[in-house]
């Protein structure tokens, strides 16, 4: 709704991109859980809406995410939140515990950002990306 998030995955596909790793950006409302069938790892952005819910353009995606078997699969999640609501961007953790619980292994560092993203938060999903290319690299033996 903001871009907020869109801006960090942007600085998450900077840190994956100078690491040579080839990224494929979907928007939620783009995707279905039966894309992820093609592809061996996932980073997902999301942000919290209200007090502590997936945004609505996400619920029929996690939907369908109940149902599929990760297993194999490298994952990491990251998101934003606004610390005035009693729960702060907690989406991400309702979506990592859902990959946890599908069998992907997820990398347990995250970026969550409040609000509007700075340099410095920017800075830090750059990282992140470089971080889960060398987690999807370990995983293959790279």
């Amino acid at each position: 709704m903001t871009g907020n998030t869109r801006d960090m995955a942007d600085s998450v596909v900077e840190g994956l991109l100078e690491h040579f790793v080839a990224v494929e950006v979907k928007e939620v409302t783009d995707a279905s859980a039966a894309d992820l069938d093609v592809y061996d790892n996932l980073l997902f952005g999301v942000y919290t809406w209200g007090d502590g819910d997936l945004p609505d353009e996400f619920l029929d995606f996690y939907d369908d995410l109940q149902a599929k078997d990760l297993s194999g699969k490298r994952a990491a999640v990251f998101g934003c939140g606004d610390t005035a609501y009693r729960y702060f961007a907690v989406a991400g953790d309702i979506l990592q515990e859902c990959l946890e619980n599908r069998g992907a292994l997820v990398l347990q560092r995250t970026v969550k950002v409040d609000g509007c993203p700075g340099r410095q938060e920017l800075e830090a999903c750059k990282r992140l990306g470089a971080e889960f290319a060398a987690f999807i690299k370990q995983g293959a033996g790279a």
